[in-house]
């Protein structure tokens, strides 16, 4: 029996603004099957370039990326099932909500791939049971909570099947309260999960690997308790934890 391959490779990735700025500099990176990783970083480290090539939106200078087994390319058919498979839910969730009703929101993406009826109904079901807004179903967006509308953008990614899902700063913006909702729906879907963001609790509670990544480099990379106990690291690459925040009671340090 074959192996299963991984829902993420990223090797070599080298890409070059227009402008001549480089912004990532040869990135490798392996995601498996159901990880949960945090993806982490100062402001300006590449973190959204390593994204938006992810499902083809940029091209890279140099390297690939492969996804599930199949490599992203410019090839129109392909592309549609790279950006199936990876499934990104941006920092505003407004960004990705624009239909009347939540219900039809989530079946935007299904209905594009050719579903319909029945099947298409169950897909949104579906989606909208795992992020728990069932009851939402026919309310405009625009009319729901941040929080609520943030979980309605993640079902519009579900709704798709995702191999893998990319999450920015999905902590970003929420109440105490729908932070923790959020958080609970996130651990309990059975899904690759790669989640940019700089709340570091949120990572050390979801995601039990850590990258950092600065200046268009990964620095470091391995258990998240680890990487977030060695305050050193942490310094060096402008990440800071809350206040009396301790992931570990005595931490292993990481060498870069």
């Amino acid at each position: 029996m074959q192996p299963t391959a991984p829902s993420l490779e990223v090797r070599g990735v080298r890409y070059a603004y227009p402008d001549g700025h480089v912004a990532l500099h040869g990135v490798d990176l392996t995601v498996a099957r159901g990880e949960r990783v945090a993806l982490l970083g100062p402001n300006g480290a590449g973190k959204t370039t390593l994204v938006l090539h992810l499902n083809g939106i940029l091209t890279p200078t140099e390297g690939g990326i492969v996804v599930g087994g199949l490599a992203v390319s410019s090839d129109r058919a392909r592309l549609a099932e790279i950006r199936r498979r990876v499934g990104i839910v941006f920092q505003d969730p407004d960004d990705q909500l624009f239909l009347p009703t939540v219900a039809e929101d989530v079946a935007f993406g299904p209905a594009n791939l050719g579903l319909r009826g029945a099947e298409l109904a169950a897909r949104v079901d579906e989606a909208l049971a795992a992020v728990g807004m069932s009851e939402h179903r026919d309310r405009t967006p625009h009319h729901l909570s941040f929080g609520q509308r943030r979980r309605v953008a993640v079902a519009t990614v579900l709704a798709m099947r995702p191999e893998i899902l990319v999450l920015d700063e999905p902590s970003s913006n929420l109440d105490p309260a729908a932070r923790r909702e959020l958080a609970g729906i996130l651990r309990d879907l059975p899904v690759t999960l790669l989640m940019v963001t700089h709340d570091l609790p949120y990572a050390f509670e979801l995601c039990d690997r850590s990258v950092i990544l600065d200046g268009g480099r990964i620095v470091a990379d391995g258990p998240t308790p680890e990487l977030l106990g060695d305050e050193e690291l942490l310094a060096r690459h402008r990440l800071e934890l809350p206040y009396l925040f301790r992931p570990t009671p005595g931490p292993t340090p990481v060498r870069e």
